[in-house]
């Protein structure tokens, strides 16, 4: 990263951000990558790559649902 970026990242802004981030977003990708296995697309093309994401997301979310359905029971 060069001096701007750093310097937006180490502000008070971009500390919330990038915190936000590490609790919200990163998650996601890390369940889909490590406990879905997707490391790599099996298809090819960028529309049928961007539906297999769509499904793993929709995996994703429905999993979700389903475990906090069960503590809300």
């Amino acid at each position: 990263m060069d001096e701007t970026n750093n310097q937006r990242v180490d502000s008070d802004r971009g500390k919330q951000i990038y915190s936000h981030r590490m609790s919200v977003v990163e998650p996601v990708f890390g369940n889909i990558g490590t406990n879905k296995k997707l490391n790599r697309f099996s298809l090819r093309g960028k529309d049928k790559v961007q539906g297999q994401w769509h499904l793993f997301c929709l995996i994703h979310n429905i999993e979700k649902l389903h475990h906090y359905g069960q503590l809300a029971a």
